[in-house]
């Protein structure tokens, strides 16, 4: 069984809006970072079963970056995003409406390099970001 990490965040917003913010590559490009540090020059999303999402994402100076390119093959509205990375790695992200509003829960496959404790927070700081552009863009 592979080893897998889970981040969540719960916003208040209609789920309908988290879906399309979520989706949009141009909002995309806005919210995907993890610190004030870095940002998401290039986001492109072809978003149906067999469709790619592409993001580069570096650093502000330019120093550090990485590209992320994945192939969707679950897409559930407004309730479930499956897609597997280029390295055979699977994510699924849900989004469950609840009494405090909706909650986003993304479980993926770490990869093998780089520690699990900075994955799981690098996923965190992605999903915290998210949840401060959604209530700023309602």
């Amino acid at each position: 069984m592979k080893t897998s990490l889970t981040a969540k965040v719960t916003l208040q917003a209609p789920i309908d809006r988290i879906w399309a913010l979520w989706t949009d590559p141009g909002h995309i490009a806005k919210w995907n970072t993890i610190s004030e540090t870095w940002h998401t020059p290039r986001a492109e999303n072809d978003f149906r079963v067999g469709g790619e999402l592409f993001l580069r994402m570096e650093t502000l100076d330019g120093k550090e970056g990485f590209d992320y390119r994945c192939t969707y093959n679950d897409i559930s509205y407004p309730s479930k995003i499956g897609h597997t990375n280029t390295d055979g790695r699977k994510t699924v992200t849900l989004f469950v409406q609840t009494g405090d509003g909706v909650t986003i829960e993304e479980t993926f496959e770490p990869e093998k390099h780089t520690p699990l404790e900075i994955q799981q927070q690098f996923c965190l700081s992605v999903l915290q970001n998210f949840k401060t552009y959604v209530t700023e863009n309602l």
